[in-house]
């Protein structure tokens, strides 16, 4: 049996299985199509590898946060009820209740010999959190476990530098890497793919998992330029690719 599996499911939704738990990460299960948001919309241009039938039953949800439909949407808010333990924002628990445990940055929650730390990232550039809202990521660990960073829709590199300073070197970076532009902020609201590479570099990664880089009209970059950025930083054999239902296994 592996120590680590993940399969990608789509978006930025994936099941990892780590020390006996079974997790998925912002759950996205929704058809392609126009999502409102206010006066504007995103569009979604493929639906997920897998349903939420198919994903089927998990021990916890990491969820990144859940203002933006890209990252939680309606089927995504049905799939939190049947989850045990849904960990996120102090933003998301005033908005979706008692379903969501505040994970603040730099504590930790357990399940079993998994411990789930929660790690500061911020949407787009200094100053934009009063506009895009609160985020967050995850570091997975525990004794004889892979150490694995979920980065959520995190822009910082700044912020990867004090999960480094922490937890580095990890052994898998699940990096939320398409680059996301919107009007609403003339600046990447994610990791570039230069930034994902530079982010990997950062953090030591042995292996790079990127989610969120596809099925949305709003990601400016995506697998080429993820394959070209990696290469450029030669990292190419760190880069795992996944296609959606596609799984990794350390």
């Amino acid at each position: 049996m592996s120590d680590l599996a993940i399969q990608y499911v789509g978006g930025p939704t994936a099941v990892i299985e780590i020390g006996g738990v079974r997790l998925v990460t912002d759950p996205t299960f929704d058809a392609p199509g126009d999502y409102p948001m206010g006066d504007r919309k995103l569009v979604k241009s493929a639906g997920p590898g897998l349903g939420a039938e198919e994903v089927g039953a998990a021990d916890l949800v990491l969820l990144s946060h859940d203002q933006h439909p890209d990252n939680l949407d309606r089927a995504g808010r049905d799939y939190l009820d049947r989850v045990p333990v849904v960990l996120s924002t102090a933003a998301a628990h005033s908005r979706l209740g008692d379903r969501v445990t505040v994970l603040p940055n730099w504590e930790t929650y357990r399940s079993g010999q998994l411990s789930i730390t929660g790690v500061p990232a911020l949407h787009g550039p200094d100053g934009c959190e009063p506009v895009v809202g609160e985020v967050t990521g995850f570091v997975l660990h525990g004794d004889g476990l892979p150490t694995v960073y979920v980065s959520g829709d995190n822009a910082s590199l700044g912020h990867v530098r004090s999960i480094a300073d922490r937890f580095g070197p990890v052994d898998v970076a699940v990096l939320f890497a398409g680059g996301a532009r919107t009007p609403l902020i003339d600046a990447y609201l994610t990791l570039s793919s230069a930034d994902a590479a530079e982010a990997a570099a950062i953090l030591g990664a042995r292996h790079v998992v990127p989610l969120h880089f596809e099925h949305w009209a709003h990601f400016s970059q995506g697998p080429d330029t993820l394959v070209e950025a990696f290469g450029g930083a030669g990292l190419t054999e760190r880069l795992h690719l996944l296609k959606p239902a596609g799984r990794f296994t350390l």
